[in-house]
């Protein structure tokens, strides 16, 4: 299967806050724009936020302004703000738990959402992954925040449970994987050819790419 190419009606919103992993959505969101789909931001507000590697962005709206209905899929990056104790959590210390129920809305909504790294943590706060298929960094990192869904937790690379990806942090190809996958940008050879390409450095993979028109 080619990529699909072409405007798309609806933007992927990107989630973008202070110390954010520079390197955990890059390939998904370049392979997403590159098929056509629009690229938004979303920041806690309009104000430009920095991440982890000192890059300043601009968001391009507010999380308030974002409803599920007017988006194909969110994605929560990693960032060193999700990594907040229980305590702090309930001293209302938790400054991107406005995110993680944001994801709630859209999974309710059965839109897709994707969370690499630390936004796992958040999501296991928010009760999100209790009673779905997930993966993280390590289980006890989800496990301190005393979240009930231990027993789901999946040891490998990325984890879709319907319209929920999750994964580590050293798995941004896999979770890019998963997202092109879950939006239909590529199947089957074509996908596994484009993981082997940017995660193995097959050059094997590159023919399947390039005949496929996926380059």
């Amino acid at each position: 299967m080619n990529a699909t190419t072409g405007r798309h009606s609806k933007p992927v919103h990107l989630a973008v806050y202070d110390t954010l992993a520079d390197w955990e959505t890059g390939h998904a969101t370049a392979q997403l724009a590159r098929a056509g789909h629009e690229i938004r931001t979303v920041g806690p507000s309009t104000a430009p936020v920095k991440t982890v590697g000192g890059l300043r962005i601009q968001p391009d709206l507010a999380l308030d302004d974002v409803r599920p209905e007017d988006s194909a899929l969110l994605i929560l990056p990693g960032a060193d703000l999700w990594a907040v104790t229980s305590a702090a959590t309930a001293a209302g210390g938790d400054s991107l738990a406005p995110f993680a129920r944001t994801a709630r809305a859209f999974l309710d909504a059965g839109v897709p959402v994707a969370a690499i790294c630390g936004a796992t943590a958040g999501l296991a706060r928010e009760g999100l992954l209790d009673d779905r298929d997930h993966t993280s960094a390590v289980s006890f990192y989800l496990a301190a925040t005393g979240y009930a869904g231990t027993g789901r937790y999946v040891e490998t690379d990325a984890v879709t449970d319907g319209t929920l990806i999750t994964a580590g942090p050293t798995e941004p190809v896999a979770f890019a994987r998963e997202i092109l996958r879950l939006l239909g940008v590529y199947e089957g050879e074509v996908l596994d050819a484009w993981y082997r390409l940017f995660h193995d450095s097959d050059a094997q993979a590159y023919g399947v790419l390039e005949k496929a028109g996926a380059l």
